[in-house]
């Protein structure tokens, strides 16, 4: 949240030094609110599917962007790796059998810390109220973008052997 003024007391918020970076905070000393502007924790799923990857895009990305299965950590889970099974049946309707963290990885540019699983998963793909389009890949085959999620499937494919190639993500034009 882009914060301009103090949410406890409407004073225009100034940047000051807190804890070592410049940050946002009330310059009324008795207030004392400061924005810390922590990363928000995010789950992501490298859903394996009959021997393959599932990867998906959402409504909201424009085509033909295709990433994994992704969601917020939310209050009410009761671990992380029980968040991504949530979030792999809510987004796919499909059954996950475990969930095998790989990695965490930032994510800058949405201020999010990844928290990525390998999700196993069996069932019938059915996609949720976010997803436009999902498709399939043979591991192998799969390729990952320099970024995140995309360097979670790819420390994913070397642990299984691959040597995955990074997608061209050279605008075009």
């Amino acid at each position: 949240m882009a914060y301009r003024h103090c949410p406890q007391c409407a004073q225009p918020l100034h940047e000051r030094v807190e804890g070592e970076a410049s940050r946002l905070a009330c310059p009324d000393t008795t207030c004392g609110f400061v924005h810390w502007d922590n990363p928000v924790p995010v789950v992501a799923a490298i859903v394996e599917h009959e021997g393959r990857i599932i990867l998906a895009r959402n409504k909201a990305w424009p085509a033909p962007f295709y990433a994994l299965i992704t969601g917020f950590l939310e209050k009410t889970d009761p671990s992380p790796a029980e968040a991504v099974m949530r979030e792999v049946k809510e987004e796919l309707n499909l059954d996950a059998q475990a969930a095998h963290f790989i990695g965490h990885y930032r994510f800058e540019r949405q201020n999010q810390i990844i928290l990525a699983y390998h999700v196993p998963a069996t069932g019938t793909v059915t996609l949720g109220d976010e997803l436009a389009d999902y498709k399939s890949i043979e591991p192998a085959k799969a390729r990952y973008w320099p970024v995140a999620t995309g360097l979670a499937l790819r420390d994913w494919l070397i642990s299984r052997g691959h040597e995955p190639q990074a997608l061209d993500m050279t605008p075009k034009g």
